[in-house]
């Protein structure tokens, strides 16, 4: 469970700013109108350099002076036409190449700007900024929504680092390339290496503003807020239209939970870069901070026009959805960024999750199956996973599921995400309480003792699947106890209700509802758990008049639904096993679940009288007893 809002969102549109932001965002905004009231005197758009105080080594002829000097201002059209300019009189003049190159690039005309640089190496291969210049167009063309893009982004960034590398082997000290290279790890996933880089390229020049911002992005992404901070301050002190620094100060203003902070910083950004998706998710996740659901829902939308395929901007939608009620709407936000990011983990899982709470079991199934199938490793698709097959079990026959090649298929999949994740008590909980349903002995206490709360949620549905209720609803009560949360709590309780431990439900909302802007929520969750007690009930009175009227086949669906609806329902467990032993008398399979029923009728009935208790509990081992004797008896006829 995570805190108010994630901090990890996806920064993939930060190259936009990097290097020579301070162009960019002056055109984009010209031609848009400022979208926020922003005093000028406090941010420039741009006459900042966004490189340092050169950006060429040596001696320039005087229309690449005059090009670089036009670049560094943020006048990239009067930049290009000088370039050009120096490049009719000499056509070899690398300098003037790649500068061409750096001023197309930030107008986004990357083939061009690709060109010369292309031809900036084939004049000199030694010269590090043609190479530095080839990754930048790299990185730039990642921000494309083509799938043919989205497909070769691993391939795309490797090339840009190799670039980085090549740069780097003639001017190791070279600050541009090494930003570029810790953006490109940053894509990759490699923040300790970014780090590094971003910090080098600052001891090379301590006034590189993009330096300091890129830094501050790696560290938010690390949750160090502080370090964040103070690279942020430091990139605005030495260019106040780094937009890049911007939005990461809002970010950090975010995760503190000061929306109004975060809303200046933010609309700082907007203004500098109107076109950038990450900006506009994180309006909206201040929007949503403060209860503005329809600012937050137009910021998400405007991020998705922007980057369609931002898969942050469909979850957060999604999240406002449920929290509005509307299950089917909040799928429907997600299945459209599914189509665009086929292989996201985070929206397989959401959509997995909600295809549970709407009992579409087996949709559910099938999206776990997939984030398993994608990432063998993953913890949270082997827990979802589990628990959509334990309750399509419960809803269904138990024996007939645990005998399907559904259940093998399922077992191999938790197996393998036990293998590389041989130290996690979650998994190994899981497996347990798979093992637990199929019928095999589990001995919960050679798992060890569960160390924090998800552990102990895991800790409790495996206890459940034993029929241990009152151990499994002792740990969920630490939990409550231990979470003050509102959102955490309404999260326990939607985990209760996809559970059926409407108990630890009900406590969950009930708590949820005493605390600020989650009474709403709340009361719909409470609302949720009568709905299924007063079902179960009901499911429970039907299936009783027809035992008695001794139609056993249609009353064991309905105590099996009722079950199903209210798993802590007593009555409900031993009118099942009633009616299982007479309808089924011969039947190996559901002999031994009406064992099972009649087991979890005792552990859910504290006050049944001891001679009660032992009848039921020798009427269990003779069913199981009878069973064995039948499936004896088939195999020697056999």
């Amino acid at each position: 469970m995570t805190g108010r809002f994630p901090l990890r969102v996806s920064f993939a549109l930060l190259s936009l700013s990097i290097l020579l932001s301070a162009a960019a965002p002056a055109q984009a905004a010209s031609k848009q109108g400022a979208k926020a009231t922003i005093s000028n005197s406090t941010v420039k758009r741009q006459a900042e350099p966004a490189f340092r105080d050169r950006l060429f080594k040596g001696k320039l002829s005087v229309d690449s002076a005059k090009g670089e000097q036009a670049l560094l201002n943020g006048k990239v059209n009067d930049a290009a036409a000088a370039f050009r300019s120096a490049l009719n009189k000499n056509s070899k003049d690398v300098s003037a190449l790649c500068g061409l190159g750096f001023a197309l690039a930030i107008q986004f005309k990357l083939d061009g700007a690709d060109e010369q640089f292309n031809k900036a190496v084939k004049v000199d291969p030694n010269f590090p900024l043609a190479h530095v210049g080839k990754a930048f167009v790299t990185l730039n063309r990642l921000q494309s929504s083509s799938m043919t893009i989205i497909k070769q982004r691993p391939s795309m960034l490797s090339q840009a680092e190799s670039e980085c590398r090549r740069a780097l082997q003639k001017d190791p000290g070279l600050p541009e390339a090494l930003v570029v290279l810790g953006m490109v790890q940053k894509e990759q996933g490699r923040l300790s290496e970014a780090q590094s880089s971003f910090t080098q390229a600052i001891k090379g020049d301590p006034k590189y503003s993009q330096a300091f911002s890129q830094r501050g992005v790696v560290e938010l992404q690390q949750n160090n807020l502080a370090a964040a901070a103070s690279d942020f301050q430091d990139a605005i002190r030495l260019r106040s239209s780094n937009s890049t620094a911007h939005f990461g100060l809002g970010r950090v203003y975010l995760a503190q939970g000061n929306a109004d902070a975060a809303l200046k910083s933010l609309n700082t950004a907007l203004y500098l870069n109107p076109n950038s998706a990450p900006v506009q998710i994180a309006l909206g996740d201040a929007y949503r901070m403060q209860k503005n659901y329809n600012a937050a829902i137009a910021a998400y939308q405007k991020a998705i026009l922007i980057k369609s395929e931002n898969e942050a901007a469909y979850i957060n939608l999604s999240d406002i959805r449920e929290e509005r009620g509307d299950l089917e709407l909040a799928l429907a936000e997600l299945r459209g960024g599914i189509e665009l990011n086929p292989n996201s983990l985070p929206l397989h899982l959401r959509i997995g999750d909600i295809c549970l709470k709407l009992e579409k079991t087996d949709d559910a199934i099938k999206e776990y199956t997939t984030c398993m199938q994608l990432y063998p490793g993953s913890v949270e698709a082997a827990k979802g996973m589990t628990r959509a097959y334990v309750l399509k079990a419960e809803k269904e026959a138990n024996g007939a599921f645990f005998l399907s090649n559904n259940y093998e298929a399922a077992e191999a999949m938790i197996q393998q995400a036990i293998r590389m994740n041989p130290n996690d008590m979650e998994l190994r909980l899981v497996d347990a309480k798979f093992r637990s349903m199929s019928g095999k002995t589990v001995d919960l206490n050679s798992l060890g003792t569960p160390t924090n709360d998800p552990e102990r949620i895991a800790y409790a549905e495996a206890l459940t699947a034993q029929f241990r209720y009152d151990e499994a609803a002792q740990m969920m009560n630490t939990v409550l106890n231990n979470t003050t949360d509102a959102k955490q709590l309404l999260a326990i309780g939607d985990i209760s209700v996809m559970n059926r431990d409407l108990d630890s439900a009900f406590a969950a909302y009930t708590k949820a509802a005493a605390l600020p802007d989650a009474s709403a929520r709340a009361k719909r969750g409470i609302d949720a758990v009568a709905k299924a007690r007063d079902s179960a009930q009901k499911e429970l009175t039907f299936a009783n008049d027809l035992a008695r009227k001794k139609q056993l086949a249609s009353a064991i669906d309905n105590y099996r639904n009722a079950a199903y609806l209210n798993p802590r329902l007593a009555d409900a467990h031993y009118g099942l096993a009633e009616a299982l032993k007479k309808f089924f008398s011969k039947n190996p399979q559901s002999l031994r679940e009406a064992a099972q029923h009649l087991r979890a009728y005792i552990s859910l009935s504290p006050n049944l009288p001891e001679k009660e208790k032992e009848k039921i509990t020798k009427e269990a081992e003779k069913l199981v007893e009878k069973a064995y004797k039948i499936e004896r008896k088939q195999a020697v006829q056999d």
